[in-house]
């Protein structure tokens, strides 16, 4: 009977989590910013948590976890990006930034605070903004928490 035991961290989807790690908490990013889009701040959470779930074994916890996430969506904004020869909006950016503080108290020295930024383009002839800032959405929230947890766990800067 063959018997491996691990040292160090291991690597679950590119993630270099350590052994001791067993739980982590996210609470919930409040939208703080100018324009306010009622299900944003639980859609990008939820996407967090989720992202957590499906790419590590660690545990989701409400407090007093080995790793922590807090934070807040900083600003939501649509601006034009294309104009066209009469004036109007060919090309729109839809643009979600986030403000992330991540405590890590297995290993302080991964701890950080920064922004995430992540923005879709789209043209209103596909279809009014409210349809289409519900497809959007979604998009958005999944590279940023992407690029959330590989900064946290991937260590990419």
């Amino acid at each position: 009977m063959l018997v491996y035991q691990s040292c160090g961290t291991y690597s679950f989807s590119g993630a270099s989590i350590p052994p001791e790690m067993k739980t982590i908490s996210v609470q919930f990013f409040e939208n703080n910013s100018v324009l306010v889009v009622p299900y944003l701040s639980q859609q990008f959470t939820e996407g967090l948590k989720e992202r957590i779930r499906n790419q590590s074994s660690l545990s989701l916890v409400r407090s007093d976890a080995d790793a922590n996430f807090e934070g807040r969506i900083t600003d939501y904004s649509i601006r034009p990006v294309a104009i066209q020869g009469n004036e109007r909006a060919g090309l729109n950016r839809m643009t979600i930034t986030v403000y992330v503080k991540y405590t890590n108290a297995i290993t302080p020295e991964l701890n950080f605070e920064q922004s995430f930024q992540a923005f879709q383009e789209f043209s209103l002839t596909n279809g009014p903004l409210q349809t289409q800032e519900q497809k959007l959405i979604p998009i958005i929230n999944k590279q940023l928490t992407e690029d959330i947890f590989n900064r946290a766990f991937a260590h990419w800067n």
